[in-house]
């Protein structure tokens, strides 16, 4: 087999103390240590309940992992949606959040009946510890929006110094499930200390998405279809996230209504391409885990390669120290795809079967 690719099942369900894993996410920190954070879910597969933040650290580029951390957790809530994001000129690693009531799941937040709010973290030591968190649902929340999700997956820093954290909500008409959802970003201009809302996209009904900066220094936001079933939607934005073009469909990127990850793929070389990642299950059902790879900042994706044909769904990609791919993944072997979180690493050569190799000294 041309190229490399090696995988470690990261989160088990039903080991430690927890029912079940969900919600991947990657980080990649200054010092070159990989951040993997998840949900651990500790009665039930549910989306509410009893759920707390986890982190598992690696200094050698995923290839050994620390044991498990608890980042956040608190009696009787839901904390959850962890989308880390780095900021290259201080060091620190914001981990912004939600919390709900665990017997206050979306349902009821739709409805105006419980809370849904947001919340920050940072760790200034490379992951070992967190600060104790601190709610900026003013900063990050309007007046009439009802659900609110950060990420999931991990945010990024523009060449600006800007920090975008991709998220969405939902806008309170009916308040019921057929009220329409929104994906948004968060952006920072002042390393983290304050939080602005940037305008929605218009034109379709999304939820989870992934940002990822271009050559050219716009943002691609790539969102969830929520309603299906047509591929991924997509905009863009010319001010740093701050406003987006209307939405438009990528029916390429064939999806079962679920999250998927976004990561650019760059090298300081002259002679390089540019590299946009892309995962998620490539199917009508949640399945098939599928990494792609653009070209021409997201407008088509002539590579893909299949990571797990079994079951599987949310993800999110990062690129190691040494260059790396890294996909962090839910799939499952038997009945679902929420048995474990799987991380994987590989070269470039592997997923694009020889046919694209990082130039050489």
């Amino acid at each position: 087999m041309t190229g490399r690719r090696e995988r470690l099942d990261l989160f088990v369900s039903g080991h430690e103390g927890y029912h079940t894993y969900r919600i991947p996410a990657l980080a990649v920190t200054p010092r070159g240590t990989l951040l993997a954070f998840c949900e651990g879910r500790r009665d039930s597969f549910h989306d509410s309940g009893q759920i707390d933040l986890l982190l598992k650290r690696s200094a050698d580029g995923g290839r050994t992992w620390s044991d498990t951390a608890v980042v956040t957790t608190e009696r009787g809530v839901t904390c959850g949606n962890p989308c880390p994001v780095v900021d290259h000129a201080t060091g620190t690693i914001w981990l912004p959040f939600c919390k709900n009531l665990a017997d206050g799941p979306e349902g009821m937040i739709l409805a105006g009946k419980a809370p849904r709010t947001v919340w920050m973290t940072r760790s200034d030591d490379d992951g070992r510890s967190w600060a104790t968190p601190w709610e900026i649902t003013a900063q990050a929340k309007q007046p009439g929006w009802t659900w609110y999700a950060t990420g999931p997956g991990h945010g990024i820093q523009a060449r600006s110094g800007r920090l975008v954290v991709p998220c969405d909500h939902n806008v309170g008409v009916r308040y019921s499930r057929e009220d329409p959802y929104r994906s948004h970003v968060l952006y920072s201009d002042d390393h983290g200390r304050s939080w602005k809302v940037g305008r929605p996209p218009q034109g379709g009904d999304t939820n989870e998405c992934a940002v990822v900066e271009t050559a050219d220094g716009a943002l691609y936001l790539n969102c969830r279809n929520r309603k299906g079933p047509r591929g991924r939607a997509i905009a863009w934005s010319r001010d740093g996230g701050e406003s987006f073009s209307p939405l438009t469909w990528d029916d390429t990127l064939i999806e079962p209504v679920c999250q998927a990850s976004l990561v650019r793929y760059t090298l300081a070389g002259p002679h390089d391409r540019n590299r946009i990642l892309f995962a998620n299950p490539a199917s009508p059902q949640r399945n098939r885990m599928t990494v792609r790879l653009s070209y021409d900042e997201g407008r088509t994706w002539p590579v893909a390669r299949l990571l797990h044909a079994g079951h599987a769904a949310y993800s999110d990609l990062a690129v190691a120290p040494d260059m790396a791919i890294c996909c962090l993944y839910e799939c499952g072997e038997s009945s679902s795809a929420y048995e474990y979180i799987t991380f994987a690493r590989f070269d470039l050569e592997w997923l694009t079967f020889g046919a694209d190799r990082l130039p050489r000294p």
